[in-house]
């Protein structure tokens, strides 16, 4: 699920030291979380694995060199003759191959990877979107108790005036000692109701500073959100349409499939290796011999010229004097050329170009199982991915009836609210008056009390609720 950019955005207010706003929280949460990190890694490997397969279509191209030293009798590499010396030699190879038909592995596995890259990320967006929700989540704990503890104070502020104009009644003789000392069992109570929030508050705290990846000693507060009593509306979508926006926006979903259509075309890149393989390579190679000539006649390509040379073996008899036959000799115009290293590798120079056909024939039903085995694996992806759309529902259903439940306690909690605050402003009136004893007075603020605190949990309760269907419905999870 894609989730708005307003969650990320940095508010442009200056803010107290150690304080964060939602916005920051999250922020921090997703630059430290270290399965963020790995899920980025993940992703990075897998576009990299997906770049390189796509270069798959070009050829491969190759350089090699050699160097060898011989003694004795061995073969001269560049006459191909026995030669009684030491020989030293190089060669050097330039070469490629290119595919030009694998039963369209290539194509296929590109597909393959490309998918698999895609459902990475898609697993990437999801981790990041889990995160994204706990930290909301924790950071409106934390407002929760915050806003509780302010409940606590005034009650014990309430209390503690009660106490001090109770004690001057009793000094002054109008009430009996016992109610004073009721009032203060309640103001009692009262304290350890706020101990109890600050508890909450720091335990609240402590989750979302591990959330953030911080030291549990490090000191946070937070940015008040104001949180709108709720209207309690219908939600403007039903569990059907949110379960269908959830299944179009959610990325574990998205991966999924993703991975389902990897798998199918793992199936046809395994069939590929049926088929035949044609492939084209070539190169060209030169070497050197320390057993060569160092000089060589060279043509210059103007002919040649025509020479009378006695034969030094053959003659005739002329008047009994032996006569040598004059032979005529025809020989290239050029000169005697030097032969060096790199001259006698650029005459040494070849090349060669080979068109290879590879037809398979039996690979000990090696395809069959492969093929078998990615069909299998195909089924495993379509069944995770019904798992993954069956825990979507079911997320969906319980986080719906949870807001409506939530939504009830929280309208039966202010209608108790409003009862007990008359109930209290009677009860007040009555002590005051000297109408009732402080049992009864203390019976009618402490459900006052409770009730008010039973309201702030109910309150943030019904947003937590809606909170997490706003997140099934691809809506910012900063706006309240």
């Amino acid at each position: 699920m894609t989730v708005p950019e307003t969650v990320l955005a940095q508010q442009n207010v200056t803010q107290p030291a150690n304080t964060y706003s939602l916005e920051d929280c999250i922020r921090i949460a997703l630059e430290t979380n270290p399965q963020v990190k790995q899920s980025e890694i993940t992703v990075q490997t897998n576009g990299n694995t997906y770049e390189q397969s796509k270069w798959e279509r070009w050829p491969s191209i190759s350089f090699s060199a050699g160097q060898g030293f011989r003694s004795g009798r061995n073969i001269d590499p560049f006459t191909n003759q026995f030669v009684q010396q030491n020989v030293s030699s190089n060669n050097y190879q330039l070469g490629g191959q290119v595919t030009l038909f694998s039963g369209f592995q290539i194509s296929n596995n590109i597909k393959f990877n490309n998918a698999n890259y895609q459902a990475s990320a898609k697993d990437l967006e999801a981790t990041r979107n889990d995160i994204m929700l706990n930290v909301a989540l924790s950071y409106l704990q934390v407002v929760t108790n915050e806003e509780l503890i302010i409940v606590a104070q005034r009650q014990v502020d309430a209390s503690q005036l009660q106490v001090d104009r109770t004690a001057k009644l009793v000094e002054a003789g109008t009430l009996a000692e016992s109610n004073l000392l009721d009032l203060k069992s309640q103001l009692a109570n009262d304290e350890l109701t706020l101990v109890n929030a600050q508890n909450n508050l720091e335990t609240a705290k402590l989750n979302l500073k591990q959330f953030m990846n911080m030291p549990g000693s490090e000191v946070i507060n937070v940015v008040k959100i104001p949180v709108k009593d709720p209207t309690l509306q219908a939600y403007d979508a039903t569990i059907q349409e949110i379960y269908e926006t959830a299944l179009n926006n959610l990325p574990q979903m998205k991966a999924a499939n993703m991975r389902i259509e990897a798998s199918k075309i793992n199936v046809d890149l395994a069939r590929g290796a049926r088929m035949p393989t044609l492939t084209l390579n070539g190169g060209i190679y030169t070497a050197y011999s320390s057993a060569a000539p160092k000089e060589r006649f060279v043509g210059d390509g103007t002919g040649s010229t025509v020479i009378e040379v006695p034969s030094q073996t053959d003659y005739i008899l002329v008047d009994d004097k032996p006569v040598p036959i004059i032979q005529r000799v025809s020989t290239p115009n050029g000169s005697l050329q030097s032969f060096r290293y790199f001259n006698q590798l650029d005459f040494n120079r070849n090349s060669a170009i080979n068109l290879n056909l590879n037809i398979p024939i039996f690979n000990n039903f090696r395809v069959k199982y492969n093929v078998a085995n990615a069909r299998l694996q195909q089924k495993t992806y379509e069944y995770q991915a019904q798992q993954v759309q069956l825990t979507i529902r079911k997320n969906v259903e319980q986080a719906y009836i949870d807001m409506t439940n939530a939504a009830k306690r929280y309208s039966a909690t202010a209608n108790q609210v409003r009862a007990l605050q008359e109930t209290f402003r009677v009860a007040q009136v009555r002590f005051d008056v000297g109408a009732i004893n402080s049992v009864e007075y203390n019976i009618a603020k402490a459900n006052l009390d409770r009730a008010n605190g039973n309201l702030v949990q109910t309150k943030y309760d019904y947003v937590f609720r809606t909170k997490i269907l706003d997140f099934y419905m691809n809506r910012p999870l900063s706006d309240f």
